[in-house]
């Protein structure tokens, strides 16, 4: 074991005595000074922690496979990731305080980002335009007020939710149902290293696990635990998603919901969150709302200002060029006064249903306001983004 004690390799062994858990480490965290001493004071030392079973405590006196952990170290070291220990200052003070958080963390990227003020942005796989729409508007607004966007790398919504954060120079943490050496899905493994460029990408797995099933439920525990609060966009009634607002409800955070379409199948699970308590959220300003207390004991960077965003080339869907530069466009043309949709159409060049999208899109955000006869006008100032 060179340069490894089995002092330091005990961390690892954690994760690996059957019928431990992460709730009985919390029971031994919670016991020891250092949590390691579980494996090395012996069976009376071990006794006196209440709610710690006999198989989890016949485990860890028995552990012997200090060698497979050995290895493990190298295979991460080799990966350019890091361990985080629990006891660690880097180790993100929100997930250790929630009742199971994992002895160590694998990371690779920045763990500063990890230990920002975060909302978790999670949905559908399969989403609509109209929910990657208000992923991009509610993930460029937390960019631009400096919260950090955490989310599951997945297909969809969470994708679409790193995507925008990254385009907005924000910060984002990507938390895997598998090793950090195993990106899942596989098309995101571009993604996955642009996440660790500008932010991190964690998982509470040993190097090389598979994505398998069970991981993820699971994980949604940490990307809740990360966070001050979790926005679902859209949902079916049995989507991983709602399970993170579970967590989040038991975690005492947050629970947010975008409603959408009635009899749609992905409005069933943000709908049956709003009847449940859960925030309705329609602009990111819904969001600050509820977390303003919490922000306001953490530095963020300035915000920028909405017409700001709106005016960047990455309002533009990911892959596309189609809206750039038009929705300034629309906003320096209406400084003149109101206009009718049909001379918005004119002016941009963009069919009318390209228009209708940036338009409600641009009125969710407090930019403008609909006026009879489907005429647009500009927010009024000091009242953008409501």
């Amino acid at each position: 074991m060179p340069g490894e004690t089995r002092r330091d390799l005990a961390w690892l062994a954690f994760g690996r005595v059957p019928g431990l858990g992460c709730v009985g480490f919390r029971r031994i965290a919670d016991h020891f000074a250092d949590p390691v001493d579980a494996f090395f004071d012996g069976r009376a030392a071990l006794r006196g922690i209440l709610g710690l079973n006999r198989p989890a405590i016949d485990g860890i006196l028995a552990f012997s496979a200090w060698d497979l952990l050995a290895d493990e170290m190298s295979r991460m070291r080799a990966a350019g990731a890091r361990l985080v220990r629990y006891t660690d200052s880097s180790y993100p003070e929100r997930l250790r305080a929630i009742p199971d958080p994992p002895p160590v963390l694998y990371a690779r990227g920045s763990l500063e980002v990890a230990a920002r003020a975060a909302v978790a942005v999670v949905g559908t796989r399969a989403p609509s335009e109209y929910g990657r729409g208000m992923t991009r508007l509610l993930c460029r607004g937390l960019a631009a007020t400096g919260v950090a966007v955490v989310s599951g790398l997945a297909r969809g919504i969470d994708g679409e939710a790193h995507e925008t954060a990254l385009s907005q120079g924000g910060g984002t943490v990507a938390v895997l149902g598998s090793g950090v050496d195993v990106p899942y899905p596989p098309e995101h493994r571009d993604l996955c290293r642009r996440v660790e460029a500008g932010g991190a990408v964690l998982s509470e797995h040993p190097m090389g696990t598979a994505p398998l099933p069970h991981h993820f439920p699971a994980r949604n525990r940490i990307i809740s635990g990360l966070s001050l609060g979790v926005a679902v966009v859209e949902a079916t009634e049995r989507s991983g998603s709602l399970i993170t607002a579970r967590w989040a409800l038991e975690q005492g955070r947050e629970v947010f919901a975008v409603p959408g379409p009635a009899g749609s199948s992905r409005s069933r699970g943000p709908h049956r969150l709003i009847r449940q308590g859960a925030k309705l959220v329609e602009n990111v300003a819904d969001i600050i709302e509820e977390i303003a207390p919490q922000l306001a004991a953490e530095p963020a960077p300035p915000a920028a200002s909405s017409r700001e965003i709106a005016m960047q080339p990455d309002l533009t869907p990911p892959g596309g060029s189609l809206f750039e530069g038009a929705a300034g466009r629309i906003l320096r043309d209406l400084e003149d006064g109101p206009l009718q949709m049909d001379d918005v159409i004119e002016r941009t060049g963009l069919s009318p249903q390209q228009v209708s999208q940036m338009l409600l899109e641009m009125e969710l955000q407090g930019l403008l306001r609909q006026l009879p006869g489907k005429r647009y006008a500009l927010e009024t100032a000091g009242t953008g983004n409501r």
